[in-house]
This record gives structure tokens, sequence and C-alpha cells, in this order.
């Protein structure tokens, strides 16, 4: 994941790349609303442009398992940012 960090006036948004190793496009579709889904309620606490790219293992890990890998990933953007 990558980030980069603004302002609290700068509105945060996010990208994801979700590439053919993930799987089909119905498998890759997945990922992506599911990584949104995700990424909604950050928007909130994270200021600037994030890029989320999904690893192939994305496409057998649980909601569980993505939701804790993005709060490790953003975590740990945070605070190698600050």
């Amino acid at each position: 994941m990558h980030v980069v960090v603004g302002d609290e006036s700068t509105p945060s948004r996010f990208g994801f790349v979700v590439s053919k190793a993930v799987g089909n496009a119905p498998q890759r579709n997945l990922i992506k609303r599911r990584l949104k889904m995700l990424a909604r309620p950050l928007t909130q606490t994270i200021y600037g442009d994030v890029v989320i790219r999904a690893l192939p293992s994305a496409a057998q890990a649980s909601w569980d398992q993505l939701q804790a890998d993005v709060a490790k990933c953003v975590e740990k953007a945070r605070t190698s940012n600050a």
C-alpha cells in the first residue's frame, strides 16, 4: 500500500490495483468491492492519496483477513509518515 499524506484540508482518495494474478474478472471485481467497503470508513481518518495493491492471496482471503490486512497497512503507513 502506498500512502501520500496530506493535511486535513486535503480530501482522501483511494485507488485499488487488482491484477490478473489475483484471478479472473469476477474474482478481481469481488476483491475491489471488498476493498472499497473496507476503505470507506478510513476516509475520515486518512488525508491524502492511498493506493492499495491486492496480492494474489487476496482471492482466498476472508473478509476478516482482508480487514486485518488493510488495518495493518494503514497503521504501518501512518507510523512511517509521522
